[in-house]
């Protein structure tokens, strides 16, 4: 069983244009997100799917150049994008992360690749607004081949297209699903530690500055150590 993580990053972003190339302690941001990705356990193969438009030639080239393996299709309809690139790599299970998140929690990535493969379901995550209680950014989910087609071929609302987990989400009905919740010491769901506004990349960068050193991974619990210290 191929599992396959999948990273969607495009440059065209309307809070922060150009935030998955920006610089974060001397590496485009996407850098760290595939790192980080690719020390997931249970992950086969990293994939950066971008755009098919031309302003993420960049993203493409940077692939190239770091011998990452990508996919580029839709802008919009991202869901398309992620079934797509799916297919391309041969995946039967299919792990989502998205560029704007340089703190996504391997270890709890971890957790939920492996609760989901031995529990045999279709969707399992550890989703900060789906009850997790991770911090924003931190957040991981899988999907079963199956049910990313099933969304693919049935989710037709622009929502479904544009998250690509939605219609999964929506139908408990039609699909195993299953929430993997922070241990205790992690819980904190409303810090933030994503990237969507100048606000959020100059908090990360904090972070990296005092935390990161190169060919190491951050530790979230030292993340969450380090704001609490600062909102204290």
């Amino acid at each position: 069983m191929k599992v396959v993580a999948i990273i969607q990053a495009r440059l065209g972003s309307t809070r922060l244009p150009g935030k998955v190339l920006a610089d974060l302690s001397g590496e485009p941001m996407l850098a760290h997100v595939v790192w980080r990705t690719a020390a997931v356990a249970g992950v086969d193969e990293v994939v950066v799917a971008t755009t098919d438009r031309p302003a993420d030639d960049a993203i493409a080239s940077l692939c190239a150049q770091r011998g990452w393996p990508s996919f580029r299709g839709s802008e919009p309809d991202v869901l398309d994008r992620y079934y797509r690139a799916a297919v391309a790599h041969q995946a039967d299970h299919v792990v989502r992360v998205t560029s704007d998140c340089p703190l996504v929690c391997t270890v709890q990535a971890s957790r939920v690749v492996e609760r989901h493969l031995q529990a045999g379901n279709d969707y399992t995550h550890n989703i900060t607004v789906w009850g997790s209680g991770l911090p924003l950014g931190a957040n991981a989910e899988i999907f079963r081949l199956s049910a990313l087609e099933a969304a693919w071929r049935d989710g037709r609302e622009p929502h479904h297209r544009e998250h690509v987990d939605e219609y999964v989400y929506e139908h408990p009905e039609r699909f195993r699903i299953e929430r993997v919740d922070a241990p205790p010491e992690l819980h904190r769901p409303t810090m933030r530690i994503t990237v969507d506004t100048p606000e959020d990349i100059e908090r990360v960068r904090r972070i990296y500055a005092r935390l990161y050193r190169p060919g190491t991974l951050v530790e979230l619990r030292d993340v969450v150590a380090l704001l609490d210290a600062e909102a204290a």
